[in-house]
Formats: structure tokens, sequence, C-alpha cells
């Protein structure tokens, strides 16, 4: 009991030091928390994968089409039970600077392959029925303001032009991990303009979507899926959702080790600041060591007052840090919705933020703690007064 008193009275007898390193040290975890939080959001369309759905793309590069007859061959193969198809639109909303995701796709069979995009039903036959009308995600009409039968015109780039939509359904998320910024369209719709405009770029798809009845053969169908197109004039590449995904993340591969190196010298940057601070109390405090020591306190008891001095400071920056990491969080995710659709602070980081401190607590007292037990009755007595 004497013991925790001491280590409470000694963690605050400088409370303007303390109180100084107890904020430097939230605002570290604060850091490494946000930092923690964009690696797992990058990640999270890996997450959201389907084992069951694989990607079929041109095997020269996701640039390249592939023709529309395809999709007729591709549902004859064995274990297929749905295609669907579609191409990346890119086109923007009013100025450059407003992007989001927006797609052309077979709307139909690419809302049964992605049941985790939950539409009313009356809106979804709306916008079935409408061949100009367009879906999107719940964070993207709240962003805009948009409303059920309000026009929206994109401009765009892959292909020029406005292009002039009706919103007819709004979709959530089923899972948490759903992005909710995309717009969908109807391919018809952008095939006929291009039958009228480029006929060299009417029925082409960039990508196709398989339905497979099982994770377990998913690689057997990928296999037939290219083994029907090899030598052709537009061989195909098949790959899972995951792996697709995961081929596009590996783009920014550079990005994200930058990141995780910069959250590993945020913890740096705590263990040496709270390192400082203990070697300058041990120093202070070596009078006081002594005196325990004639007393009869031994080295357990002296190490437990280091360490713990140093754990109890360095958990209530590690406290103060995780509280305010869910507002910087949600004003970061706001803030940047268009490249973070999903951006939530994960209990894993939580986890991190802790151990993090945990561990600098610990390595910062050994030191201190050392030169304490090892220090001599007679020459820590000389510090006294």
């Amino acid at each position: 009991m004497l013991i925790l008193k001491l280590l409470l009275r000694n963690a605050f007898r400088h409370r303007l030091r303390s109180g100084l390193t107890i904020l430097g040290i939230a605002i570290a975890i604060l850091a490494f928390g946000l930092l923690r939080t964009v690696i797992t959001t990058w990640y999270l369309g890996v997450e959201a994968s389907s084992a069951t759905r694989l990607v079929v793309r041109n095997a020269v590069s996701l640039i390249f089409p592939l023709p529309l007859a395809y999709k007729d061959r591709i549902r004859q193969v064995e274990g297929v039970t749905k295609v669907s198809y579609g191409n990346w639109f890119g086109a923007y909303y009013i100025d450059k600077k407003i992007f989001f995701a927006n797609f052309a796709v077979e709307p139909r069979t690419y809302l049964d392959l992605y049941p985790e995009l939950v539409m009313d039903p009356g809106e979804k036959n709306d916008f079935l029925r409408d061949r100009r009308g367009c879906v999107a995600g719940i964070k993207l009409v709240e962003r805009f303001g948009w409303k059920i039968g309000s026009g929206i015109t994109l401009q765009g780039t892959i292909y020029p032009g406005n292009w002039d939509f009706v919103l007819r359904g709004v979709y959530r998320g089923r899972d948490r991990n759903v992005d909710e910024t995309q717009l969908f369209f109807h391919w018809d719709y952008l095939n006929e303009r291009m039958k009228r405009e480029e006929p060299a770029r009417a029925d082409q798809i960039g990508f196709l979507m398989v339905g497979v009845k099982s994770p377990d053969i998913a690689p057997q169908v990928a296999q037939a899926i290219d083994g029907q197109f090899r030598n052709s004039l537009a061989e195909t590449l098949t790959e899972t959702e995951k792996a697709f995904t995961q081929g596009f993340l590996s783009m920014t591969e550079a990005i994200v080790v930058a990141i995780r190196v910069v959250s590993y010298l945020v913890i740096f940057i705590i263990f040496a600041v709270v390192a400082n601070t203990m070697a300058m109390t041990t120093r202070e405090r070596i009078g006081e060591y002594a005196v325990l020591k004639t007393l009869g306190y031994g080295s357990k008891a002296l190490a437990a007052l280091i360490f713990g001095e140093s754990l109890l400071v360095t958990m209530l920056g590690c406290i103060v840090g995780i509280a305010l990491t869910f507002p910087a969080a949600s004003a970061f995710g706001s803030a940047l919705a268009a490249y973070f659709p999903y951006f939530h602070v994960e209990t894993e980081t939580l986890f991190l933020d802790a151990a993090a401190a945990l561990m600098v607590g610990v390595l910062s007292a050994l030191l201190p703690a050392r030169r304490a037990i090892q220090i001599r009755i007679a020459d820590g007595l000389r510090k006294v007064g």
C-alpha cells in the first residue's frame, strides 16, 4: 500500500513535467492510431472481397477491353452460376476535384452478384426499368444532398462528354466495410451512345464478374475460363476478387510502407519522451532511493516504484490518446470521404496502441531502474540536500 502511495505521489510530483509528458504521449498515440487506421482502411477492400466471385479482365492490362461476346462463352463453363459485366467509367461531378467511383454495369446480374448492396425493392425496380437511371451509395447521396429523382450530370473522361442520369435508387452496405460512395448505371446506356458516336468502342467491356458455386472450385473455374481464350486476340486473366483487389493495392505498396515506417517512428518518439522523463526523475531521486535502501526496501521495491511510475504516466497518455483518436478519425474520415469511404478505428488498432504504450513504459524504465538498484547507499546519500 505504501509503495502505491509513493508511486502516485512520485508520478505527479512535478505536475507540469508529468502533464507535458502525458500530453506528448497522447499526441503520439493519436498519430500512431490514425496512421494504423489509414493502413487498415487501405486494405478494407481486400477484406470485403467475396470468395465466390471471380474477376475476368484483359490479360495485357485492365485498360484494354474484352469483347461483349465473351460473357456467353463464360456462362457455359462448369461451376459458373452467374456472369455480369461492366466498365470503369471514370467521370467526375461538376469539377475535376470532385471525384468518386462510377461504373457502367449490367444492373440485374450485377446486383444479384453483390447481395451486400442493400436496396429498397421499389427503388431497385425503378432503376432496372429506367435506362438513364443510376444507383448511388448512401454516403454519396448525403454528401451531395441528392434525392430520388434528382438529375445528375457527370463529365466523362474515358468517355468524353456530358452524361445525364436520374437517381432511381440508394444502396446501403449490408456489412460495415462495404463502400457506400459508388455510383452505378446501365451499361446499355453507355453502349448505345458509343454505337452512335464511337462505333469502334461499342460492345466492348472492361471486366466480367463471375459467380462460382463454391470457393473450392474457384481456381479450376479461373483456369477453364482463361483456357477458352488462350491464343485469341484478347486473352483473359481470371483471378479471385481478393487477388484482383490486392493487385490494385500493390501499385501503392510504397505509400503503405512509408506510412508504416512513420508509425514506427512515432513509437520511437514516445520512447524518447518517456525515457528522458524517467532518466530525469531517477537522477533527482537517487538520494531518496538510498534512504529507502537503508530502511530495508530491496531491489524489487525500487524497481516496482520506477517501472510503476513509467507505466502509469505512459498508460495515462495512452488512454488520453485513444480517447482523442475517435473524434479525430471521424473528422479525418469526413474530410477525405472520397478516398476513404469507410474510416473507422478498429479494435486491433486500440490493442496496438496499448501494446505500444506498454512496451515503451517498460523499456523506458529499464536503465533508470538498473541505475537505482546498483547505486551504493553511501553514494546515494551524498545526493541528499
